[in-house]
Formats: C-alpha cells, structure tokens, sequence
C-alpha cells in the first residue's frame, strides 16, 4: 500500500515522502495515529504543501542552529571542584552540567544530548568539548577545571 508521509518516521521517511508499506502495518498503524495518509489521487495532489512545509520547517532550524553556534562557539566555561594531589577530581564534571552551564549561558533550555562528551571529565585543566547543533554545524567550547583552592583566590563561582 503507498501512503504519504505526514511526518517523519524513524526507518521508513521524511515527511511528504511516499512509501510503499505493508497494509496492516499503513491501517492499524500510521493512518490511525496521523502519521500518514493514503496515497490516492486527491491526496497526492497536497504532497506539494507538505514539502514546502517540511522544506520551510528545515530552513529554520538551519538557521536557529548557526545562531546558537555564533553564541557557544569559543565559549569557556569554568568549573571548580575538588580534587587530589595529582589533579584528578573526587567527582566528574558531567555533560548535564555542561548542558546546564550552557543554558545560564545563552538564557534558554540546552540539551545535554548535543553534546560530544563520550564520559565525564575527571582531570583538572582545560578540555575542548564539541557540540553537534545538528544540520552539519558543530561548535567547540572550551571547559576549564580549577581545584577549588585555586578558584576560590580567583573569585570564580562554584559550579
């Protein structure tokens, strides 16, 4: 049976997109939960609308993405915390509270799953942390770890 996409579903298209399914799965499935609609003559006419819609949907989203890179590209962020002689931390510094630190940063929600953290930082220094926005744009901040001693004569806030 083919059926047009309404919105995007993961493995089978991108909204607008005609596919060829299963019946079962196109009645019981995609059709009853709005996720698609028949592909008859009538319908395939409004196909059109629902590739400029999507076309202009991802425009924006191009362009929301180069914003919050012009913002959080070079950022440092600095972070104290507790740590041992040899400069290891008692702790970590997760990617939520990298997400977190962003946010205070740019003033509104940013998700930690943009973030190319593959584990915690444990060391003290500076780590280079890459942000994927999505889209082919990426950005890199930059997360400085004090020990706390250090931060505190520095007059830097505790993370």
């Amino acid at each position: 049976m083919r059926v047009i996409l309404i919105q995007e579903v993961k493995n089978l298209g991108k909204e607008g997109d005609i596919v060829e399914v299963k019946e079962g799965y196109a009645r019981n499935y995609l059709i009853p939960k709005k996720m698609a609609i028949e592909a008859t003559p009538g319908n395939l006419s409004q196909i059109e609308k629902l590739r400029k819609k999507r076309a202009m949907r991802e425009a924006k989203e191009l362009e929301e993405a180069k914003a919050l890179q012009g913002k959080i590209e070079g950022m440092v962020l600095t972070f104290s915390k507790k740590a041992g002689e040899t400069g290891k931390l008692y702790g970590s510094v997760t990617a939520r509270e990298i997400a977190e630190a962003i946010s205070a940063t740019v003033g509104f929600e940013f998700d930690r799953k943009y973030l190319e953290l593959p584990e915690p930082l444990k060391d003290l220094g500076k780590h280079n942390v890459r942000v994927n926005l999505g889209k082919g744009i990426s950005a890199t901040i930059t997360v400085d770890i004090l020990p706390e001693e250090t931060a505190e004569k520095q007059g830097v806030k505790e993370s």
